[in-house]
């Protein structure tokens, strides 16, 4: 089976002949020999699949077994001997037409290789094949080009195509092709292939060697074949996994555990120390950061399906500690740490030298790693008792209540600044070092600001106030505030210009973003509709309710006061005595003398 005068690789050597040679593609088989079997064979195949899967292998077999002359007719299993097989196998057949899409991709190419040719009946064999290879590349005018052909193509004439990039194809061709998907190789199935190929070239290699060669090829037999050949070279007849890791620049597993335990421990002088083994014994940097993600992305499935652990490229050893360190370590650590590889992969592209990027990425986790949860946090908080600052500001003092508010809101939730909230630096109250103005004694609180605005009927000064002030300080004719999201950028310049206009005093308004400030009125006005929505909730009649009605939801609470004012503001009023001297066009109501503003 060797070349004249030359070796021939494994991959070549031990490609699948017939369709019982594939691995780890039993749903395509099984479909593709019912298909011979009952004389229903498409006119257009589709494979795709990642490299070395077996599309081009899967495409010579399909000729072969449509013009072998050893059986009675089409079928999946050729014989291998005629004169079509073996020239097909070699790729010289003169009836069998293999294209490359990558180097051939104009409508020009197709014109030549195939719809000059695709009338003409086939010379010595049943049918004609055009195989394409990587058939994304071709150009729109191309596949546009091929379309009518594809669609009604003469009886004695296949097309079989063959790409990594399905979505690449346009969907006028998917629709005109039967399509196989080659899946990846699973491990277990991987490794019986290459101890069948090892076992017949006369090779000895370990076990862990294999698997160490069959997760670096990641479900590609072709991969995994070219990485056997060279493990067989490297070892010189006998091959130990030290020497396929030392060939691939891989680290140890365990010892790449042993890394990922130091930083989850926060030990990291240790870590440090044996990332430095690492690499003096030959493993890339970059290797160790993915071999540590991989570590945290094993740990996480394993911990939601514990069946992950049982990894059949892992010795027995390595699976029991993963288990164990999987219970050992809570989802949000392992998703942290996760994040912060990926962050540290990036890196090393960029760095001057990936050792260095290594190690800053090994020394930020273990920093990270003695961090306790947020939720540990959360407790301790709750559980310390609140000290008294050394000079405490004015106590933030319960705001009086003010008008109502603007819109429908101000109907289920009036006054949202009636309620105490504290205001950082003592919102609603002079400063201490603040002199309040001659002649602003009477806005003493910053309701009464709003109080002015809603008299001034400045609706949109209002609303804009309501939805992007956070306050932060306030004393007369003094207001400090955080913008919100969203916020206008000169709210502060009209608001100080419209407050001066109608004061008749100077009135300073300042922005600043170094503190958090109070909510603003739409929040606080939203948190005490979900309050009061939650205080309803809980009452026993409405979550029978609730419970009765599945889907049901709250619209909106209301308090026996705010019903008893709806009530009487809608009562008619008695009507008055008539004034004749009224003017007859009035009827005396005006728009916003109504309490929504």
């Amino acid at each position: 089976m060797g070349d004249q005068g030359g070796y021939q690789v494994l991959a070549r050597k031990y490609r699948p002949a017939t369709f019982a040679d594939l691995v780890g593609q039993e749903a395509m088989v099984r479909t593709l020999k019912n298909a011979f079997a009952a004389d229903r064979i498409a006119q257009a195949f589709m494979l795709t699949g990642i490299r070395g899967t077996g599309k081009t292998t899967t495409a010579r077999i399909i000729a072969k077994g449509l013009n072998c002359t050893g059986r009675d007719g089409p079928s999946t299993d050729p014989c291998g001997t005629c004169p079509h097989c073996t020239r097909i196998a070699k790729g010289a057949h003169v009836d069998v037409i293999e294209m490359d899409a990558a180097s051939n991709t104009g409508v020009d190419n197709i014109r030549q290789n195939v719809l000059d040719s695709v009338t003409y009946a086939p010379s010595e064999s049943r049918f004609k094949v055009y195989i394409i290879d990587e058939v994304h590349m071709l150009s729109t005018s191309a596949f546009n080009a091929l379309l009518k052909t594809l669609e009604e193509p003469p009886p004695h004439v296949k097309f079989i195509f063959a790409t990594t990039e399905i979505r690449k194809v346009p969907v006028t061709v998917l629709s005109r092709c039967q399509r196989f998907d080659l899946r990846r190789i699973e491990p277990e199935d991987m490794i019986a292939l290459l101890r069948r190929i090892a076992d017949a070239e006369g090779a000895e290699i370990d076990d862990g060697a294999l698997a160490l060669v069959v997760r670096a090829a990641e479900g590609s037999a072709r991969d995994a074949t070219s990485l056997l050949d060279q493990a067989i070279s490297h070892g010189q007849g006998a091959t130990s996994a030290d020497q396929v890791r030392a060939m691939l620049g891989l680290a140890d597993r365990g010892r790449v555990l042993d890394l990922f335990d130091m930083i989850m421990k926060g030990d990291a002088a240790a870590a440090l120390n044996e990332l430095a083994a690492q690499y003096a014994e030959g493993a890339d940097p970059v290797s160790v950061l993915r071999d540590l993600a991989e570590v945290a992305h094993w740990l996480s499935v394993t911990r939601v399906t514990p069946d992950a652990a049982e990894d059949p490229t892992l010795p027995p050893d390595t699976r029991a500690r993963g288990a164990a360190m999987a219970g050992a370590l809570s989802q949000r650590v392992l998703g942290r740490a996760w994040q912060m590889l990926l962050k540290a992969l990036e890196e090393t592209q960029t760095a001057p030298n990936a050792m260095m990027a290594a190690e800053m990425a090994v020394i930020r986790m273990t920093h990270v790693a003695d961090l306790p949860p947020p939720e540990d946090l959360l407790r301790r908080l709750s559980q310390t008792p609140a000290s008294s600052p050394a000079a405490p500001a004015a106590a933030p003092s319960p705001r009086a209540p003010s008008a109502p508010q603007t819109g429908a809101l101000a109907e289920t939730a009036p006054a949202p600044y009636a309620a105490p909230r504290p205001v950082a630096r003592g919102a609603g109250a002079a400063a201490p070092a603040l002199a309040a103005q001659p002649g602003l004694e009477r806005y003493a609180s910053f309701d009464d600001v709003l109080a002015l605005i809603r008299s001034q009927r400045d609706v949109r000064l209002l609303i804009e106030i309501e939805d992007g002030l956070h306050l932060v300080a306030y004393s007369p004719g003094r207001i400090t505030f955080r913008p919100a999201a969203g916020a206008a950028p000169d709210l502060a310049q009209r608001l100080g210009a419209r407050l001066s206009g109608w004061t008749g005093s100077r009135w300073a308004v300042s922005v600043t973003s170094a503190e958090a400030g109070a909510p603003t009125l739409t929040e606080a006005r939203r948190a005490e509709t979900e309050a009061r929505r939650a205080r309803a909730r809980a009452h026993p009649a409405i979550a029978a309710i609730l419970a009765r009605l599945p889907g049901t939801e709250i619209a909106a609470v209301r308090t026996r006061a705010e019903i008893a004012a709806e009530a009487a503001a809608a009562a008619l009023p008695e009507a008055p005595e008539a004034d004749p001297a009224a003017d007859e066009g009035d009827d005396g109501w005006d728009p916003f003398e109504d309490d929504a503003f």
